[in-house]
């Protein structure tokens, strides 16, 4: 075996954990989790990656490997209102309506007829907040937080998908030298806590179907688009359902939503990987090896996180987030005549509304919908 597949694998799931863990642990804070209910939602995530990558990739013989829902999980930690219970019960609907999207074909073709400007209007919304963030962050803390976001943007010249990586050693080693760095835990294994969920129309509607629709539209439509590029014509329904059964299992130990990588498997699908496609399955081999190791030490991960300043961590969390949001904006305003429902989209979800105890995500893709639906009627009535 070449030695470019474990590489692969490990610097492609590295990147994918480092550079979203923050918003993990975000939203773990915005639903009330404890210490230990964080660390046993890193755990459990982790643990159904390592799961859904090997049968996922097994099944295949294709290098399909799999992520949490960081858009998902940005939406849970912007919310506002909702327990840990509730955002439970958020994602194990959800992972029913991934189930139920892989197990009938209507059901897929009917998300895919929402407008992917509107759809994307209402994730940029979602993400604007930690993005607005970082800026807030630097006015509280500039000697901490704008050498780190200069060093993000040199990085990223040299290595977009390493630059966030990169300032969490360097931004870790300022905090440190500037004295803001807490006692660092000893080392501790991870462990699960099981948290009852709880279900209400509200969570239903403010929660769980924006992020079924956020996940399927920016983390499995770009993964199964990662794959084709590289010449891999994978079956959507099956893949879609095993990870909504695998997120279905370990939603209550507070997991998050599984879902398609696109990001990590940029590393694992191409060329650079292994010269022979039918080998690059391998990959997920090293890839779930690595999200293990990841899982046995959670608790330890969660804590060595807690000792940064939560500054820094609101700034990590929203230069992570700076790609997939300018990518959703360019996405949302690219067709010029669906640009108003998109905006409109964009600035209910931002804006944080809460109506009837239903957040602004999904306000927004109703608000953008409707726009859209008026905008299309009007045109074909040539007003």
């Amino acid at each position: 075996m070449r030695a470019s597949v474990p590489i692969s694998a490990f610097v492609g799931a590295l990147v994918g954990f480092s550079s979203t863990l923050a918003i993990v642990l975000a939203a773990m804070e915005a639903v009330g989790a404890t210490k230990d209910q964080t660390a046993s939602a890193v755990t459990a995530i982790c643990l159904a990656l390592v799961v859904s990558s090997l049968v996922l990739s097994w099944r295949s013989r294709m290098p399909v490997v799999t992520a949490w829902s960081t858009p998902g999980l940005a939406l849970v930690a912007a919310s506002q209102g909702f327990t840990l219970g509730d955002a439970i019960g958020a994602f194990l609907m959800t992972a029913l309506l991934l189930i139920g999207t892989g197990l009938v074909r209507p059901l897929m073709r009917l998300v895919a007829r929402i407008p992917m400007s509107v759809s994307s209007g209402m994730l940029a919304g979602i993400l604007f907040t930690f993005i607005a963030n970082v800026a807030r962050a630097a006015g509280t803390d500039a000697a901490l937080v704008l050498p780190i976001v200069a060093l993000f943007f040199l990085a990223r010249l040299f290595s977009p998908t390493l630059s966030i990586l990169v300032v969490l050693v360097a931004g870790t080693a300022l905090a440190a030298f500037l004295g803001r760095l807490h006692a660092v835990p000893s080392p501790e294994f991870s462990t699960l806590v099981l948290t009852a969920p709880t279900f209400s129309f509200a969570t239903l509607l403010g929660l769980a179907i924006p992020l079924y629709l956020v996940t399927m539209a920016s983390q499995n439509l770009s993964g199964l688009a990662v794959l084709k590029a590289d010449g891999y014509q994978p079956a959507p329904g099956p893949i879609i359902a095993i990870t909504g059964l695998v997120s279905l299992v370990s939603a209550p130990f507070g997991a998050g939503t599984s879902n398609l990588s696109a990001m990590a498997a940029a590393f694992c699908t191409g060329p650079d990987a292994h010269p022979d496609p039918a080998e690059r399955w391998k990959t997920s081999w090293f890839y779930a090896a690595t999200y293990f190791v990841f899982a046995v030490f959670g608790a330890s991960l969660v804590a060595l996180v807690g000792a940064l300043p939560p500054v820094f961590i609101v700034a990590v969390a929203g230069l992570g987030l700076l790609g997939s949001f300018s990518n959703a904006l360019s996405i949302s305003v690219s067709v010029p005549a669906e640009r108003l429902a998109a905006v409109t989209a964009f600035a209910v979800t931002a804006s944080g509304v809460v109506l009837a105890g239903i957040g602004g995500a999904f306000w927004g893709l109703l608000a953008g919908l409707i726009v859209y639906s008026l905008e299309t009627w009007k045109s074909s009535k040539k007003i």
